[in-house]
């Protein structure tokens, strides 16, 4: 995902103010969702087109599988460069007959060239994609492992996207293909909040707030920096972090109220260092701690 020079300013279709629910979050696993990271990377790169894509995707729907009620696999086609590639989000829903719910979504897709690593003669090789990719489906696995046990009062569907991590600076159109696809195609689907995952596995983990989710969706980030204080996560910073084109902004567009979770301070971004020994389960446990803490409190 590109660092975004500006903010793009969006009317919010889909706002609801939060109320107070009853629900008590069970314990997040760090070590569980931590194996899942791992697992994701033992199959390589999994950038659009490679082998490792089509194995993982497979994965990923069998591991939804063990505890959603319905996965279902969003095929589409996109061009590039010069040619069509095939990719497809994954869908989970958790207790599909509640009407009111939340979104959560991560990218399951990694970058297919480490143009930001130190060294030159590396710059064209894939990336393994452990914090930027495999942390944010790893917490997501885990949490929909938490909802399928122990329903909260709201609906889950989880969201894996496709092919965010694609583009070249400063071209927009090229990074996050599978939630623009999902957003253009939602209907009547308008879920209370979306909360998209990203980056979040790093050791030294401070996520601050983003400014174009704290623009769109200020009751929503909110309502997640209170749940991190009261469940005593102090990885949620109160201070505006760097704007980013992530998975939220084309949710923003299509009118939900979105937010992405993501630590941009990382030096193995976009580089081949971006491996499991960077990553530590007690970051990944901070986040689903205090997501899972949002959705019980509804």
């Amino acid at each position: 995902m590109p660092v975004m020079t500006r903010i793009i300013s969006v009317t919010v279709v889909c706002m609801f103010v939060a109320t107070a629910g009853c629900g008590e979050a069970p314990v997040f696993s760090g070590e569980r969702a931590y194996d899942d990271l791992l697992a994701q990377c033992e199959f390589g790169p999994r950038y659009p087109g490679s082998d490792a894509h089509a194995a993982v995707r497979e994965w990923l729907a069998a591991r939804l599988g063990e505890s959603a009620d319905d996965v279902s696999l969003q095929r589409f086609t996109h061009e590039w460069d010069g040619g069509e590639l095939e990719l497809c989000n994954i869908i989970a829903s958790y207790h599909p007959e509640i009407r009111e719910r939340v979104l959560l979504g991560a990218h399951w897709d990694t970058r297919s060239v480490a143009e930001r690593d130190p060294d030159p003669d590396r710059r064209d090789e894939p990336i393994i994609g452990a914090n930027d990719g495999a942390s944010g489906v790893a917490v997501l696995l885990e949490l929909g492992r938490m909802v399928a046990e122990q329903p909260p009062n709201v609906g889950v569907d989880i969201v894996l996207f496709d092919a965010e991590d694609g583009g070249d600076e400063g071209e927009l159109g090229a990074w996050c293909i599978g939630s623009s696809h999902f957003a253009s195609h939602m209907g009547a689907y308008c879920p209370r909040y979306a909360i998209v995952i990203d980056m979040v596995g790093d050791c030294d983990l401070e996520i601050p707030m983003e400014p174009y989710s704290l623009s769109a969706a200020p009751e929503l980030m909110r309502l997640v920096w209170d749940s991190a204080e009261r469940v005593g996560v102090s990885s949620f910073v109160e201070r505006r972090g760097t704007a980013i084109y992530d998975d939220h902004v084309p949710l923003v567009q299509a009118g939900l109220s979105a937010i992405v979770l993501i630590d941009l301070d990382y030096p193995y971004w976009h580089t081949v260092e971006d491996t499991p020994d960077k990553c530590c389960p007690e970051s990944l446990a901070d986040v689903g701690r205090v997501v899972a803490h949002v959705i019980y409190s509804l």
